[in-house]
Parts: C-alpha cells; sequence; structure tokens
C-alpha cells in the first residue's frame, strides 16, 4: 500500500474523528487500538486491518469504501426514488415505506 493512500485514509479518519468531537484518545479505545498506533494510522504510518476498518463503520459510521478510496457512496433520497417510481408501482412502494417506517418505530 503507497505512503500516499495510507495517508489519505489517515486523512478521511481524521476528518471523521473532528466530526464527531472525538479525541485521538477515545478513538484508539473505541477501536481497542494503542493511541501511538491511532495516531500512526492518522498520519498515514500505520495501516488498518479489515477488522478495524470493519470497527471503525460500526462505532464511528464512516462507510468502508469512503474511508479507503474517498468515494461517498450515494445518498438514498426517498422523494426522488418515488418520483421515479412507475405509477403502477406506486402504490406498493408506499406501503412499503409505510411499513418499513412502522418497523423503524418499533426498534
Amino acid at each position: 500500500m503507497s505512503s500516499k493512500l495510507l495517508y489519505e485514509i489517515g486523512s478521511r479518519l481524521k476528518m471523521r474523528r473532528q466530526e464527531l468531537k472525538l479525541t485521538q484518545r477515545e478513538v484508539a479505545d473505541l477501536l481497542d487500538i494503542s493511541l501511538n498506533f491511532y495516531g500512526d494510522t492518522e498520519r498515514g504510518v500505520k495501516r488498518l486491518s479489515i477488522e478495524k476498518i470493519i470497527l471503525i463503520q460500526e462505532k464511528l459510521g464512516l462507510d468502508p469504501t469512503y474511508l479507503l478510496t474517498g468515494v461517498k457512496p450515494p445518498e438514498l433520497n426517498l422523494n426522488q426514488l418515488l418520483l421515479e417510481c412507475p405509477a403502477e408501482k406506486r402504490q406498493d412502494f408506499e406501503e412499503l415505506m409505510k411499513h418499513a417506517s412502522n418497523l423503524y418505530k418499533y426498534k
């Protein structure tokens, strides 16, 4: 893995940490790694294991594809989906969204 890529991954990780207003220590604790290792990761000196990348997704809500490539996943826009839905399927789509909403409320 190139040092440029490691630096870019570290920069995206740092940006997410700052968005969440967390310290390096707090993130290191969440990921169960040393503060030094985490700091080196943000600086692009160390690389993350796949297990830590998954933990980053779970604990920090950072998409692995974005973390590794810088490509943000498309945002889901339900209004746009409804508008693009064929007229004959629109009622089914609305029912599906109602049920999904009820499941979310139940959770």
